[in-house]
């Protein structure tokens, strides 16, 4: 059996144009959905993948109404072949209940372990180069230029002694672990029981 799914971003978009494709490419049912190509949770077609048994061929108008990135649509389209379920892609060369189809698929799926593979290679050489001059990867240490001033008012206000450290963040508006951060950047000895919170 033919299982047509159709998706669009906003409710402004129009599922018409994809409808009537799938239903000219003989689809028996068709699930329409309106979500955002960015979501995770996309409850129709999680629906629509659980309905589908073997030898059936799930029909969309293109592979962008299907996955989220390559490497989301690489993963789903595993998860059919695994169940003995095709996919057809009106508008991409892309169906996999035949030999060409499968191979075009395959070599999406090892262009998207390709990527994978190059992002991790350019993070480790960029961290080595890194190291060897001097320099560790992560977050900056220290504070920004536009939190110094907050910093030494921090550090002000702690040493006068006369608010509690709830006051002090209550009047300079932060929390009180960048209090402490900004007490410890500025080499501010801190006592252990600290002031009255």
């Amino acid at each position: 059996m033919k299982i047509g799914y159709a998706r669009v971003s906003t409710r402004e978009q129009n599922l018409t144009m994809q409808v009537i494709a799938l239903e000219k490419a003989g689809c028996e049912k068709i699930y329409e959905e309106v979500v955002s190509g960015a979501k995770a949770d996309r409850p129709i077609l999680e629906n629509l993948i659980q309905q589908l048994r073997p030898d059936d061929v799930l029909v969309i108008w293109k592979l962008d109404r299907l996955g989220r990135s390559l490497k989301n649509l690489v993963e789903l389209v595993q998860r059919l072949m695994e169940s003995n379920i095709g996919l057809c892609s009106l508008n991409d060369p892309v169906d996999t209940t035949s030999p060409q189809g499968r191979l075009i698929f395959n070599i999406f799926a090892s262009l998207a372990e390709f990527e994978r593979d190059v992002i991790r290679e350019r993070t480790q050489a960029g961290l080595s180069a890194a190291r060897s001059r001097g320099r560790l990867g992560g977050r900056p240490r220290g504070i920004s230029k536009s939190a110094d001033a907050t910093a030494c008012a921090a550090e002000t206000l702690y040493k006068e002694k006369k608010l509690s450290v709830m006051d002090i963040c209550k009047k300079l508006n932060i929390s009180k672990s960048t209090l402490y951060k900004y007490l410890r950047h500025r080499n501010v000895n801190i006592s252990p029981y600290g002031q009255t919170a």
